[in-house]
C-alpha cells in the first residue's frame, strides 16, 4: 500500500473543505450539481488536497445550507498515488472542517 494512502487511512484525519474559494454555498453547488468536491486532509505536510466523486452514501440530511450550520457526511471515489480509495468525511459547515479518512479500494 502506499504509504500516503497508508498514512490517511487511520480514522480521525482533520479534513477541510478545499479548493481555490471554499464557502458554504461553493460546497453545496459541488455536492449537489457538480458531484465532485475538494476535500484537504490538514495533517499532512503542507495539506492534502484532493478532489472526490461523490456517491449517493452521502448524506446532506442533518444540513441547513442556507445558515450554515449542521453537518454533512461525504462520501466518494478517486485515485491517489496510482491506487483507488473511498474517502469518507463528515464535515461541519460552521467551520467546513471536518475528520474523515480514506479506504483502499480493490
Amino acid at each position: 500500500m502506499d504509504r500516503l494512502v497508508e498514512r490517511l487511512s487511520a480514522e480521525g484525519q482533520d479534513i477541510a473543505v478545499g479548493g481555490p474559494a471554499p464557502s458554504v454555498e461553493e460546497f453545496h453547488h459541488r455536492l449537489t450539481e457538480l458531484k465532485y468536491v475538494f476535500l484537504k486532509f490538514t495533517g499532512t505536510r503542507g495539506g492534502t488536497d484532493l478532489g472526490v466523486r461523490v456517491d449517493d452514501a452521502t448524506d446532506l440530511g442533518t444540513a441547513d445550507f442556507t445558515t450554515a450550520t449542521g453537518s454533512v457526511h461525504v462520501e466518494g471515489t478517486l485515485t491517489l498515488n496510482f491506487q483507488p480509495v473511498r474517502c469518507i468525511a463528515d464535515i461541519d459547515l460552521t467551520t467546513l472542517t471536518g475528520t474523515g479518512h480514506l479506504t483502499p479500494v480493490g
